[in-house]
């Protein structure tokens, strides 16, 4: 018993010493490990910027390259392309690829004003339909001639009409013959109702000035339209530029981040990235919607690529004097003119209703029917009257409810006209505001030009600031166009 328990303290004595001489080598390790390494604070691998692959967390699709054939030139002439992590600058101008079509403004308000639109076909004919109508009453003036042609036979003899009592015969007399033939030429030439036919063709004449003042309406909205549509396409991919520039400011924020020791991921992070995302796709789905409504408003095919040329400033001399001079012409002001002309013919018709309706009636006649009363041919003259004696009052109401109604349209001109006057006056306050902010925003990107020209502009924030001037730039310039087309269709000008 006493050998067993001086044999165990033995071998914890051996072990003990084994443990110290271990640990000691451990220590004496890693010292030496220490000392051959540099001393920083231990942390994920961060590397740094490389086209071969980013540490951060890249989460935004192919950027779409916008093509802008700018007249103004961009701060960056450049894009973002996220492709497998990488970044690289694509260039953004140049000539276009094949597949997309280079259009001016001018260009396609032409194309979408031309005689294949619609609306613009719809307004020629309502012209074509009161000029067609006004030339049918105007031949009122003339006589109406007439022929008439009649064959008949009769399957029975007409009969005896002459009877002779104290001979008990009848002697049969055709008067009207069995077989009978009779061609009639004649001419009428009405009298009073001239007067008539000059009071409607007073009414139809003011009906197709009417047509033609609103005419050219179709073709001012039209041109109107593919104007909005052509800025905001302009604006959107400047929005995109600026949307993609914000996108490279991030990654090059949070690469700078990551080489000098924050964690490779944070929340910060994360919603820096995806708000760049969002505002790149939402830039890119709102010029692919404003170029495909575009296309559907020209004719051209669906998904066709469009490089707009941006347009230059608009010049106009226009004075208050002069818009209000015009202001005449204003399709509101001459259709409540033409009404009223259209009023004081239809009173003026009603009066007439009072009068005899007189016409000269003339002919030739060739015929067998009444051979044994009348010759074989022969000609006539004369005339023929007809007046309504008594209607119960009906033309008297007629004469009052049309006095009413030329009074009322007597009064709605001058109306009219103060009423597109003050509307003109507005229009053209306006129209010198949005001057003046046109130019102000232009002289704005102008001035940020001639300071990004004495170096080469690389920085993404110069590049998204460049492009937000040139959209809010086209933004007045817009206004300042639909102002002044607002004034010219107030003028009256087509």
């Amino acid at each position: 018993m006493f050998q067993v328990s001086k044999y165990a303290r033995s071998f914890q004595a051996v072990w003990r010493r084994s443990t110290v001489a271990l640990a000691s080598c451990l220590l004496f390790s890693a010292a030496a490990a220490a000392q051959g390494a540099p001393s920083t604070t231990l942390r994920p691998e961060m590397p740094l910027p490389s086209t071969a692959a980013l540490p951060l967390r890249v989460t935004f699709p192919p950027l779409p390259v916008v093509k802008v054939n700018d007249a103004v030139p961009a701060a960056g002439g450049f894009g973002v392309n996220l492709n497998n992590g990488a970044l690289s600058s694509v260039p953004t101008s140049g000539n276009a690829t094949p597949d997309v079509r280079r259009i001016t403004l001018d260009e396609a308000q032409q194309i979408a004003g031309g005689a294949n639109n619609p609306l613009v076909r719809l307004a020629q004919l309502q012209v074509q339909v009161a000029k067609e109508h006004r030339l049918g009453v105007q031949s009122l003036y003339f006589p109406n001639i007439s022929a008439q042609l009649e064959n008949l036979h009769f399957n029975k003899n007409t009969g005896p009409v002459l009877t002779l009592d104290r001979l008990g015969k009848t002697v049969p007399v055709d008067i009207i013959g069995k077989n009978q033939t009779a061609y009639n030429f004649s001419a009428v030439q009405p009298l009073t109702p001239l007067f008539a036919v000059h009071q409607l063709v007073k009414v139809a004449r003011a009906d197709e000035n009417i047509a033609r003042a609103k005419a050219g309406m179709p073709v001012a909205e039209t041109a109107s339209k593919v104007e909005k549509n052509y800025f905001d396409l302009l604006i959107a991919e400047r929005e995109l530029v600026s949307a993609e520039a914000g996108a490279k400011r991030i990654q090059v924020k949070w690469l700078s981040a990551s080489s000098s020791g924050a964690p490779s991921v944070s929340i910060e992070q994360e919603a820096d990235t995806m708000g760049a995302e969002k505002d790149v796709v939402l830039a890119t789905t709102k010029v692919q919607e404003l170029e495909a409504s575009l296309n559907n408003l020209l004719g051209l095919p669906e998904g066709t690529r469009l490089e707009l040329v941006p347009p230059g400033p608009l010049v106009e001399d226009t004075s208050l004097n002069e818009a209000v001079d015009k202001a005449a012409g204003n399709a509101e002001v001459i259709e409540a003119e033409q009404t009223a002309i259209k009023a004081r013919a239809g009173s003026t018709l009603s009066k007439m209703q009072y009068f005899p309706s007189v016409a000269i009636i003339g002919g030739y006649t060739n015929q067998n029917a009444l051979h044994v009363v009348l010759p074989q041919d022969f000609s006539y003259i004369g005339f023929m009257a007809t007046y309504t004696v008594f209607d119960f009052g009906k033309r008297e109401r007629g004469v009052k409810e049309s006095n009413a109604q030329a009074e009322m349209a007597e009064m709605a001109v001058p109306l009219t006209k103060a009423k597109v006057t003050a509307e003109v006056k507005t229009s053209y306050f306006e129209l010198e505001r949005s001057r003046k902010l046109s130019q102000l925003a232009r002289r704005m990107v102008s001035t940020a030009q001639v300071v990004e020209a004495s170096y080469r502009s690389d920085n993404p924030e110069a590049e998204s600031s460049q492009a937000k001037m040139e959209a809010d730039m086209f933004r007045a310039e817009l206004e300042y166009r639909q102002a002044y087309a607002q004034l010219k269709s107030l003028m009256g000008e087509k």
